[in-house]
């Protein structure tokens, strides 16, 4: 008999209080860890979300611009009864010279091309358009909306830096010196601030010119060496030029930084702002200056746009922009015709129906995901009508009829391989066979979806399997001993029954395909088609795919595009997920 004494001792025993310890410090760790792993996989979660919605909002509106516009028959080119004729007008010139007209006092080509910047290039069509719909609009002076380009976009939505009102007190004296420059004097030093910018920036500049002036200080020490070294006269001749040319640049720099350092610490001094420097803007008297030249309380200023009066009192207002205009795409001399179109409630931004309705497009302002969005339906209808009918009777054969053989063996272990193929390697196979040897047409949904289709039947294959297996068999054996045929039973027992589990299976393996691509690219999907495809032969590009190219174009308003068009394709994809969840649970029986 066991000494039940002896087993109470034993687990009340130190060594035993020493074991339950550790044991459930064991189990504390494991919680930390587990539930820290959720923290950190929702913070990145997250994280990632808050990026790309973050970006995405900006592609939600767009910006337009109202300048007046007179649809001169005559300007345009056009006989008002024929529509055909309006379709062909000279709309491009007509807007540009309304625009001109209304910024009058712009000359010179460099500046008259930065106003045309302010509208997109497709303004004109949405102008074309409207005029063609209604005919007796020619003749008229109309009130034109203009979509605002990429730039003044961006501009108007804060990210090229905001024009911000300096809260000053004090009285400006201007001088007009010509018909370009104004002399101003202030009671007050309201200009301290910005010339300890640009003090600043001097400091920088000297402290880098010190850094230079070392590196050549080196050189002089190096071919110093080298020149006591020689083992020629001409040699050493050389290396000494170099000591000399190496001085004489280490001076120059030192000279340069000293000069810097000492403007830089002058409260006196009257520095020249560059385009490296924020940006100063006064509006006065219907006007704007630009401070090109500053000092505590004295400035000097171009004329950006004229003065309704140069006589006194001047009203002004004192305007900031701190990003340099050299950090931005956006000139001096265009934010003063926006604030100029803005004040006069020229200046409009509306919820950017375009991105939702509209193709690809060069201009970022133009380009819509509908076209990738429809060409991605067509894809997945493609995929969805070959892997799906495939797959599954794939599944039924190796689950119900296949034998249980080598041969069968060797397939269902090339299926699970085929499972974890990277997605290019099928992008090759359809490059090279479907296009290069059948001849599918390139760049169109019913590759791209033939493609997709390979991809995806082993993931349907296994779910469907899986589905299958999971019938009981007592449903087999009662459609056996009623008389159905093995065919009966298969598919009018088993399938329906393990159809739900099938169609989560499938629309998974939908929803990976959906976000493929690589093996898009490979078959020519990556080209920029503006048409919205018909069907499944037309040209068309996919969302991933947008979103790649889109990506990798240079204009800043194309990252707002990206993200807008990651939150679509996320947002499919969870819809797909929450459809195969929807069907598990509805269609889902216990047994």
């Amino acid at each position: 008999m066991v000494d039940m004494s002896d087993l109470s001792a034993h687990h009340g025993s130190d060594a035993s209080k020493a074991r339950l310890k550790k044991r459930r410090a064991a189990e504390t760790r494991l919680r930390f860890y587990g539930i820290l792993a959720i923290v950190l996989a929702g913070a990145a979660l997250v994280t990632l979300l808050w990026s790309v919605v973050g970006n995405a909002r900006y592609a939600l509106s767009e910006s337009y611009v109202t300048v007046p516009v007179t649809l001169d028959a005559e300007a345009l080119g056009v006989d008002p009864e024929d529509p055909d004729t309006i379709r062909r007008g000279d709309f491009e010139r007509l807007v540009r010279d309304a625009v001109r007209e209304k910024f009058d006092y712009v000359s010179g080509r460099t500046l008259r091309r930065e106003l045309s910047d302010l509208y997109s290039a497709g303004a004109v069509f949405d102008l074309r358009d409207e005029v063609v719909a209604d005919p007796s609009m020619i003749g008229d002076q109309v009130s034109a909306r203009l979509l605002a380009s990429d730039v003044t976009d961006l501009y108007l939505k804060g990210e090229y830096g905001t024009l911000e009102q300096l809260d000053v007190d004090a009285t400006l004296d201007f001088e007009f010196v010509d018909d370009e420059i104004v002399q101003i004097e202030a009671s007050a030093p309201i200009f301290t601030a910005a010339l300890q910018s640009v003090q600043a920036d001097l400091v920088t500049l000297s402290e880098r010119r010190e850094r230079e002036a070392a590196r050549q200080d080196a050189g002089v020490v190096e071919f110093q060496r080298r020149a006591d070294a020689s083992e020629t006269e001409d040699e050493r001749d050389t290396n000494l030029a170099q000591v000399v040319a190496r001085a004489a640049a280490r001076d120059a720099l030192l000279a340069e930084a000293e000069d810097l350092r000492a403007r830089g610490a002058d409260p006196e001094a009257r520095e020249a702002m560059t385009d490296a420097n924020e940006s100063l803007l006064i509006a006065v008297n219907g006007g704007w200056l630009k401070v090109v030249e500053v000092s505590a309380s004295a400035a000097t200023a171009e004329i950006y746009a004229p003065l309704e009066s140069t006589d006194a009192p001047f009203e002004y207002t004192l305007y900031t922009n701190e990003l340099a205009e050299e950090a931005r795409r956006v000139s001096d001399h265009q934010i003063v015709w926006i604030e100029e179109l803005r004040a006069e409630g020229n200046v409009e931004q509306v919820f950017n129906t375009r991105f939702f309705t509209a193709g690809d497009s060069r201009d970022p302002e133009r380009a819509g995901i509908w076209g990738a969005a429809v060409g991605s339906f067509w894809t997945m209808i493609v995929t969805f009508a070959l892997a799906f009918p495939i797959g599954t009777l794939a599944a039924i054969y190796l689950e119900e009829f296949a034998p249980k053989n080598r041969f069968t063996d060797f397939v269902e272990v090339n299926i699970n391989n085929l499972a974890a193929v990277p997605s290019i390697v099928f992008g090759l196979l359809g490059l090279a066979v479907f296009l290069g040897f059948f001849g599918v047409p390139r760049s169109a949904p019913v590759a791209g979806g033939i493609v997709l289709a390979l991809m995806t039947l082993p993931t349907i294959i296994i779910a469907s399997r899986a589905a299958i297996r999971a019938v009981p068999p007592s449903i087999r054996d009662a459609a056996l001993g009623l008389g159905a045929s093995k065919l009966q039973t298969s598919f009018h027992h088993v399938l329906p029954l393990a159809m739900p589990g099938i169609l989560t299976g499938t629309i998974i393996g939908m929803a990976q395909a959906l976000g493929e691509t690589a093996p898009l690219i490979l078959i020519g999907m990556v080209a920029f088609i503006v048409e919205i495809p018909q069907g499944v032969t037309d040209p068309a590009t996919v969302l991933p795919v947008q979103v790649f190219r889109w990506s990798d174009f240079p204009e800043r308003a194309f990252e707002a595009r990206t993200a807008a068009a990651i939150c679509v394709l996320l947002l499919f994809l969870v819809l797909m997920n929450a459809l195969a969840v929807f069907l598990r649970k509805r269609f889902e029986r216990r047994w």
